[in-house]
């Protein structure tokens, strides 16, 4: 008769977290919890670090790569060329790369694209904190990647993206403050609550960032 030992290994002390990024079973210090009273002595560096953490972060460096070379590319063009792409146009394809970048890497690594998302998904408990370094580093990464990108491929076009107030600096500093929160309130809502439709947290955050550019465009000009 066989007996299956309750001694933890380490390829079966990682077997209870999943790939999911909003998981709350995964303990906040990155170290599995185990039932049983024994521990398994000696731990790889990796079992500080929960799985598929590499495929997140090169998840992260895509989508926010990818966000950012459209919508400042998107910018930049129409700074340049006001028949080429219009300031309703820039809205629209912002909002439409975070549905696509949502659809395409929110499975794998929730597509953040924003070292403020991951914050406060971290600061809620939805998003275990040794990952945030990891993923800001992602999309620092990517964002500098694309600015370099398109410094390159838009060349003459030498400001990318850069954006100023058309009235009084506090005017915009109110509307900032204003679409940043409904951004933020928009996303957490349907990405962390159970009762949101998830299927549709990339159409309703797309939108959302579709709705406050077309805004708070108005309040700014393109340089």
């Amino acid at each position: 008769m066989s007996v299956t030992s309750n001694t933890p290994t380490r390829a079966n002390s990682r077997v209870n977290y999943s790939n999911e990024i909003h998981d709350l079973s995964t303990v906040q210090d990155g170290a599995p919890s185990l039932a049983p009273s024994m521990y398994y002595q000696e731990k790889s560096f990796a079992d500080f670090f929960p799985p598929h953490l590499g495929k997140k972060v090169i998840s992260e460096v895509v989508a926010t790569f990818l966000l950012v070379f459209v919508t400042c590319g998107a910018a930049s063009i129409y700074s340049a060329d006001v028949t080429r792409v219009s300031q309703l146009g820039q809205s629209v394809v912002g909002g439409l790369i975070v549905t696509v970048m949502i659809y395409a890497t929110g499975h794998i690594s929730g597509a953040h694209m924003n070292p403020a998302v991951t914050l406060s998904f971290a600061c809620f408990r939805h998003f275990p904190w040794i990952q945030v370094p990891f993923y800001w580093a992602a999309q620092f990464t990517g964002a500098m990647c694309a600015a370099f990108v398109l410094r390159a491929v838009l060349h003459p076009i030498t400001v990318l993206g850069t954006t100023t107030p058309t009235g009084p600096h506090w005017h915009a500093l109110v509307i900032e403050i204003i679409v940043t929160f409904n951004m933020m309130f928009i996303t957490c809502a349907v990405a962390t609550d159970s009762r949101a439709v998830g299927e549709l947290a990339g159409l309703a955050v797309g939108s959302a960032v579709c709705i406050t550019s077309i805004f708070a465009g108005l309040c700014q000009e393109d340089r």
